[in-house]
């Protein structure tokens, strides 16, 4: 219903919800009773039509943006397939937005605003997005660009707004109600490693005043010559002075570089996309990407099978001024223990000295590409996922000729600051087929992961830049058809 007939229609809502002082319920047949004397009563009736006619028009201006610190309540439905994503029983997935480009992480707000940032270092496109829902319907419906500046790290703390990009992280501040700032951001660190591999900025807020930031190594073993067949690799790794580490800065203030401000939290973990601060053992977890290449350059020492396989993602807890032993060591899960890698007089057996560097609390299947991890300490998913670990595998790439992997969602229990039990797929069917042999062959590959403020879980993709927001249904999952 639109113009005049809405107008009317809200006259009339508004005209039979006077108040009961005003009118007095009567029998029938018997004379209106009312308290008010009748120039009263003459004047009520002709100026309140008026009053309700602008009550009206100023909700209908005032549903087009929520006003300054409401909480969206979505009770969104899910979709009918789920947004083509397997999940467990009694859980369900609904598209909250899609197409958007080249998505690496997000952050969602306290008000349900998204910020999404944006990264593809091929073709130097990205930058940082923020996205609404305007009329609460669970779907995004406005986009706007807050930054053209590729990069991947982002967080909402408070009413701040962090941003890395591969150089740089800035801090936006948020007034109430504001989708984009209106301040220019604040520059937090400066001259981070511009390099062209792993050279994402993600980072983790302590429930302090430290941001971590994962800064990762530009090489695969850091060899004389990189990725070349057979070439040894470099002792001392000079990449260890300020990069393949976990550096701490603090969150609020400003101007600071690895020098100035910059702290050396741990070393020696080769590229940690996935990185999250527990919040209830306050403790840094990261998942390594682990090296490449074992087979193809060093092919008489281990064969094709093993080079798909090897080596682990290390799930690690990071502890302050720790060596995890890249890029002289690498984690075999297959053997259960840390080799020496063979670009130092390794052989695939010899421990040698890496037994001096901290195991990971989980080795996972080599070549799964952890490129997020979001601890859950929500309370709408049972109680059993609680203070547990999910994380977005963004799936293998040099698995040949064996089919590629990954490209899941994964959870891992925890029991204080430990994992307790198995871990588990919790999410599938991001690349929509059976068998990825590139993987160019998968429909969607998942890369980023936040918690809203309402405990559900949002799933990012960086194929079609898709977004799911993940519901503990309770039961027979909802779908578009009870929208109402």
């Amino acid at each position: 219903m639109s113009g005049i007939g809405a107008y009317r229609w809200r006259f009339r809502a508004g005209w039979a919800a006077f108040p009961s002082c005003v009118f007095a319920p009567q029998a029938a047949g018997q004379p209106l009773v009312t308290d008010m004397p009748r120039a009263l009563i003459f004047l009520f009736f002709l100026v309140m039509p008026g009053l309700i006619l602008q009550a009206a028009c100023d909700r209908q201006e005032a549903a087009v943006e929520p006003p300054p610190g409401h909480r969206q309540d979505k009770s969104m439905p899910c979709d009918e397939d789920n947004g083509g994503l397997i999940l467990p029983d009694e859980f369900c997935a609904g598209i909250v937005a899609d197409n958007l480009g080249f998505i690496r992480h997000l952050a969602v707000n306290h008000n349900g605003d998204i910020y999404v940032t944006m990264r593809n270092r091929r073709l130097n496109l990205g930058g940082l997005l923020g996205l609404r829902d305007i009329d609460q319907d669970g779907r995004m419906d406005r986009i706007e660009k807050i930054s053209d500046i590729p990069g991947m790290g982002v967080a909402v703390r408070g009413d701040n707004l962090y941003f890395a990009s591969d150089q740089v992280i800035y801090r936006y501040r948020l007034s109430p109600g504001e989708l984009v700032p209106r301040l220019p951001p604040q520059v937090i660190v400066r001259d981070l490693p511009e390099q062209p591999l792993h050279g994402g900025k993600p980072f983790a807020l302590d429930d302090g005043r430290w941001l971590y930031v994962n800064i990762g190594s530009p090489s695969n073993a850091c060899q004389v010559d990189d990725r070349l067949d057979g070439r040894t690799g470099l002792d001392p790794c000079p990449e260890l002075v300020n990069q393949a580490g976990i550096w701490r800065f603090a969150a609020d203030v400003t101007g600071q570089t690895q020098v100035r401000g910059g702290y050396h939290y741990a070393r020696g973990i080769r590229n940690a996309y996935a990185i999250d601060w527990h919040p209830v053992v306050d403790r840094l977890y990261v998942v390594q990407h682990g090296r490449d290449q074992l087979q193809d350059q060093w092919p008489e020492l281990y064969t094709e099978e093993q080079g798909a396989k090897l080596p682990a993602e290390e799930f690690l807890q990071v502890e302050e001024g720790a060596d995890y032993g890249w890029p002289y060591c690498y984690f075999d899960q297959l053997q259960g223990k840390r080799l020496l890698a063979p670009e130092y007089g390794g052989d695939g057996k010899t421990v040698g000295p890496c037994d001096r560097h901290p195991p990971p609390l989980i080795a996972f299947p080599g070549h799964y590409g952890p490129n997020d991890m979001k601890f859950y300490a929500g309370d709408h998913f049972p109680a059993r996922y609680r203070n547990g670990a999910f994380i977005a595998f963004h799936g293998s790439y040099n698995r040949g000729p064996f089919e590629q992997v990954g490209y899941q969602v994964i959870f891992v229990p925890f029991a204080g600051d430990r994992p307790a039990g198995q871990w588990e797929v919790f999410i599938d069917g991001f690349a929509g087929t059976e068998n990825v042999m590139q993987p160019e062959d998968a429909a969607h590959r998942p890369t980023g992961l936040a918690i809203g403020p309402d405990g559900s879980l949002y799933v990012a993709d960086s194929v079609q830049g898709r977004i799911w927001r993940i519901l503990h249904a309770g039961g027979q999952p909802p779908t578009a058809a009870d929208r109402p």
